[in-house]
């Protein structure tokens, strides 16, 4: 027991950014759906089984039409067709994992990919269980956060808006720790250059996932020269 605990504590260092930001987010994703006329019950069990912040949102105003279950498909799916990218990235840094893989698969959000992706393994810590602990950190962080904005939501008068840009400040804390750990900054630039250059290319709606295809494809023709050239 002695590296899942320090696997643990590692985990849960790192993953404090995420705590603050799943923290505020999902007590608005709370309060969201108490306005729509939901119970806490509602977003507790969504952040349990569906664990998709931007899918949640939406699916609290899908839920009070008619269901068309092709239509929720399509449309969680267009929401969150980046993970397909995300899992492509993924393959050697979860092979091999055994069970834990089917968590570390479901657990995959934006921010939980933004750390197993990039944190160094820890001296001490075992991999499976460091990430799986992250994994399960993050989305409990959020289950938390959910339920209690969903249980405070009653009481609070005052306006909410805005409260939404914890979530940049979020991304930008973590881009800056991975930029200082970096021994060179060819992902960091890639990642920025072409998703900029999407965003003007494609628009706000539409830049996300031809950004994610064009980073994957230079990242993994840049892994494969680098390693010719080892």
């Amino acid at each position: 027991m002695g590296k899942v605990n320090t696997s643990l504590r590692h985990a849960f260092r790192v993953s404090l950014p995420i705590m603050a930001g799943y923290g505020f987010l999902g007590v608005t994703y709370g309060i969201y759906m108490h306005e729509l006329g939901f119970s806490f019950v509602y977003p507790m069990l969504l952040a349990v089984t569906v664990y998709a912040g931007s899918a949640e949102f939406l699916l609290g105003n899908m839920l009070l039409g008619s269901f068309h279950p092709l239509q929720a498909f399509l449309m969680v799916l267009m929401i969150n067709a980046r993970h397909l990218f995300y899992g492509l990235s993924m393959l050697d840094r979860y092979k091999g994992l055994g069970w834990k893989k089917f968590f570390l698969v479901f657990g995959m959000s934006d921010e939980t990919f933004a750390l197993t992706s990039a944190t160094k393994i820890p001296e001490g810590a075992d991999k499976g269980w460091f990430l799986l602990w992250i994994t399960w950190l993050d989305e409990t962080y959020w289950v938390i956060g959910a339920t209690l904005g969903g249980l405070i939501g009653p009481y609070l008068k005052f306006d909410l808006r805005g409260l939404d840009f914890v979530l940049t400040a979020m991304f930008t804390a973590i881009f800056t720790d991975n930029w200082l750990r970096e021994k060179d900054h060819v992902g960091s630039m890639v990642g920025l250059f072409m998703s900029t250059f999407c965003l003007l290319l494609f628009g706000a709606d539409n830049f996300i996932i031809p950004s994610m295809a064009v980073i994957l494809l230079f990242l993994t023709i840049y892994r494969q020269r680098k390693r010719r050239a080892q």
